[in-house]
């Protein structure tokens, strides 16, 4: 399999962007049907799913697949037949792998299980050049925020989970071992370091480019204005969960620069890139992105799908065709007003969980953490459902009986509006980050 280089990945990716939709739509069957032809040619598993399919087909004629499929049949997924799981397990088994390729030739990922099963993912050449190219040119949605950002000195923090093969923290590390006269210039940092380990490293690093989850950000916002934290970033990129608005204004507030985000998944990359509407322009030169609902049938414009199906026409190594995923979004077709002719979408944030009931009822986390974080005196907290009916509080308040009373009233009183009895108590533990991903969650389910 021919490997595309940075350069030509480049050109490629610049080339689709002066296209129509309508040349881009063509370029994106075209790969499509490469990728298909591929995938049938060179892996079991996906010579067996597309047994009926024809060289004359459309996207929906393809099945669907998913991470437990695909798990399941890691070896005949494959389309290098040399790859089996027994090898990747025992490479990923020393950590001293990870931003290492695998025989020389594949970066290897896993995502953090967030859904219950994690999916472990290779990136060949190709698919890693084909993401840098989408982060040199679509990454910023500000050319003034560029200009600045390689003016101040270039010097990027990724402060993201560690000790596993994550992308972002691996591909910081790939990078640092393709280039070591970039240590000056990049670092990454585990968000689960202590608060105090990390506003050292960042006031010695000085970074003119933060990455990390928002809910990192929002706790070193609370170290920058109290004088502990001085940093004076050019441009903040979040990622791995939602962006709120007032999460956003907050920031760039305290920080003193524009904060943006992007849609991100291991199996796609950079799905898809923010402009300055806030909205999510798909790169669809290298990534089909279907809304579908429940049975995997399409939803209309403007209409919140169940979830996704995501096909990578960049990664022909482990290929993501019709790929599930189990974001919420919402496709639109209007024009943006940013100029951009590309598809663009609005996300439900992967922040927190939506809560089901013993009766059925189910609670959109949003409702809970608005009355929340409006109670006086809680400073951070983690709603966790331990049972169909019951609920565990989380506190780090200055009065942590009075806030709970307050809480527990506002959401007891909240629930009963909606048909729901639930036993909420104080937990004597304090909120804390998923201890594998490094991902704080405000509401959790069971």
């Amino acid at each position: 399999m021919k490997q595309i280089g940075l350069l030509k990945a480049i050109m490629l990716t610049r080339k689709a962007q002066k296209m129509t939709a309508t040349e881009r739509a063509e370029l994106q069957k075209r790969r499509l049907r490469e990728l298909v032809a591929y995938a049938k040619a060179n892996s079991p598993y996906y010579a067996e799913l597309y047994k009926n399919v024809g060289d004359s087909f459309s996207l929906t004629d393809l099945p669907p697949t998913n991470k437990i499929a695909l798990m399941e049949h890691f070896d005949e997924w494959m389309t290098d037949r040399s790859i089996t799981r027994k090898k990747v397990d025992d490479f990923m088994s020393d950590l001293s792998n990870v931003g290492k390729k695998l025989d020389g030739k594949y970066l290897i990922y896993t995502t953090s299980g967030s859904t219950g099963n994690p999916c472990v993912v290779l990136y060949d050449d190709t698919t890693i050049n084909v993401s840098s190219a989408i982060g040199v040119l679509r990454s910023f949605a500000r050319k003034q925020d560029m200009k600045a950002y390689m003016k101040q000195g270039k010097k990027t923090l990724a402060l993201f989970a560690e000790g596993g093969f994550y992308l972002a923290s691996g591909s910081v590390k790939y990078n640092l071992r393709k280039m070591p006269w970039k240590k000056n210039l990049m670092k990454s940092c585990d968000v689960r370091k202590k608060t105090q380990d990390i506003i050292d490293m960042m006031n010695d690093f000085q970074p003119t480019m933060i990455g990390s989850y928002p809910t990192a950000l929002e706790l070193l916002a609370y170290e920058q204005e109290s004088g502990n934290l001085h940093v004076k970033p050019a441009i903040i990129m979040t990622g791995g969960e939602h962006l709120s608005d007032s999460v956003r204004e907050r920031l760039s507030k305290v920080f003193g620069c524009y904060v943006q985000t992007n849609y991100s998944c291991t199996e796609g990359g950079t799905v898809a890139c923010e402009c300055t509407e806030r909205h999510f322009h798909v790169n669809d030169d290298w990534v089909i992105l279907e809304a579908v609902d429940e049975n995997n049938q399409p939803v209309p414009f403007g209409t919140q799908s169940s979830k996704v199906l995501l096909t990578n026409l960049a990664n022909k190594v482990c290929p993501f065709i019709r790929f599930e995923i189990t974001d919420r979004i919402v496709m639109h077709d209007e024009p943006c007003a940013c100029g951009d002719n590309r598809p663009w979408l609005t996300i439900e944030g992967r922040t927190d969980d939506i809560l089901t009931f013993g009766n059925g009822v189910k609670i959109a986390p949003l409702s809970l953490y608005a009355l929340l974080k409006e109670i006086h005196g809680i400073q951070r907290f983690q709603l966790i459902q331990v049972a169909p009916d019951e609920l565990e509080l989380r506190l780090v308040s200055t009065d942590k009986t009075k806030a709970f009373e307050q809480a527990k009233k506002a959401v007891s009183d909240y629930l009963a509006q909606n048909g729901v009895t639930a036993e909420i108590r104080l937990s004597d533990k304090h909120p804390e980050a998923n201890a594998r991903s490094g991902k704080f969650k405000h509401i959790i389910a069971m």
